[in-house]
């Protein structure tokens, strides 16, 4: 983010999102997989609309997975994301499943051999980002949104008589004074409702949600406080618009307050570098920051298809580094292997851990005791210091 003054916005979407339904089932399905064989190919897509589910993509595993238990798991995904409406309920809707076996061309490039290491499963350039604005050391616009949505469901999953429907998206503008956040200037969130609730009733239900997540007295003015702004919101999810995998890669990462390389995660195993180096990227940037060498970070990855090494390893501060940003890029491949395999081993990430990042964010969560956000840890600081000296 830049120095100076001006307004900056982010928006989330809720697990109930049509694409976040897509994200969530495809990574049901990765998990699917990853506990039958940790080392298991996956590459699977999700379409939905109304009273349907399509499954495609490719897959490789030690162990048997039938396409029934590729449709299973989309049932119990949207049952727990909590869709049981006439246009799309998880017991009624129709599934089909087209997932077929891994390509032996892509397969030969990526698997490991007598004279090679394991390689990337694509090209592509990857981007972690880091700030010291929240505690989850996120972006505050988007951090911000993100949170006023999971308290929306979590009260919508703990008292079903609210009235609040699965699908819901928020923004979030605030102001930056010298580069940083004082306070918001508007908020929009637009969430599902039963068919009793007025735009009025709507209104009440969220405001609280929206005054618990931000600073005290950061609260935007009265007149720019838009809640359903269309002023009915009751046919919603798959069923209101379709959903596909992958289409909210900014929400699912910085909100635009860092680069982002092109790359959906959602769906896909750790070999796949779209979503394993960006999390490397946000795991070191993180760590950067919070070990106080910079008030920001980007850091860049590129990689190509069957290469073991990163081709590139960009780092940029800006005016806040406190150390020289070529010699930082050297000390975060001491303190860190960045081939495919070493971030897979280094973050444990051949485990299923994948379907709670479907929603609210990859980035920014709390480390699980299953292994999942793994990336979010800070254990480097000391090795990154000790690099550097």
């Amino acid at each position: 983010m830049a120095k100076g003054d001006y307004l900056f916005t982010s928006e989330s979407v809720s697990e109930g999102h049509p694409d976040k339904v897509c994200d969530r089932i495809s990574d049901e399905i990765v998990d699917l997989f990853l506990s039958k064989d940790p080392y298991s190919r996956v590459a699977v897509e999700t379409l939905a609309t109304t009273q349907q589910v399509v499954l495609a993509g490719e897959v490789r595993c030690a162990q048997e997975v039938t396409k029934d238990e590729m449709i299973a798991k989309a049932r119990e995904a949207v049952k727990s994301i909590g869709y049981e409406q006439e246009g799309f309920h998880w017991e009624t809707m129709n599934v089909d499943c087209y997932v077929h076996n891994q390509s032996a061309d892509i397969a030969q490039g990526v698997d490991e051999g007598e004279d090679k290491d394991e390689g990337a499963g694509d090209q592509g350039i990857m981007f972690g980002y880091a700030c010291n604005e929240t505690e989850s050391l996120m972006p505050a616009p988007i951090d911000f949104s993100h949170r006023i949505l999971k308290s929306l469901a979590d009260e919508r999953h703990s008292n079903p008589e609210s009235g609040l429907g699965p699908d819901a998206k928020s923004q979030v503008t605030l102001q930056y004074k010298d580069g940083k956040p004082v306070g918001a200037t508007s908020i929009v969130l637009s969430t599902q409702h039963a068919e009793h609730l007025s735009q009025a009733d709507v209104r009440e239900i969220v405001r609280p949600h929206i005054e618990k997540v931000l600073p005290q007295g950061w609260m935007c003015p009265e007149s720019e406080l838009y809640i359903n702004p269309t002023g009915r919101f009751v046919i919603g999810g798959p069923d209101g618009d379709a959903g596909l995998t992958g289409r909210k890669i900014i929400v699912d990462t910085y909100g635009g307050a860092a680069p982002h390389g092109g790359g959906a995660f959602s769906g896909k195993d750790p070999t796949k570098v779209d979503r394993s180096a960006a999390y490397a990227a946000r795991y070191l940037a993180k760590n950067v920051v919070a070990a106080e060498l910079a008030d920001f970070c980007v850091i860049q990855l590129s990689y190509a298809i069957g290469i073991s090494k990163p081709l590139s390893v960009y780092v940029h501060m800006g005016d806040t580094g406190r150390v020289n940003e070529a010699k930082l890029a050297g000390a975060l491949q001491e303190v860190m292997d960045l081939s495919p395999r070493g971030i897979r081993e280094h973050l444990q990430l051949n485990r299923p851990i994948y379907a709670p990042t479907a929603a609210y964010g990859h980035f920014g969560r709390t480390p699980g005791a299953d292994g999942s956000f793994s990336w979010e840890k800070t254990d480097l600081v000391d090795a990154l210091k000790a690099a550097l000296s």
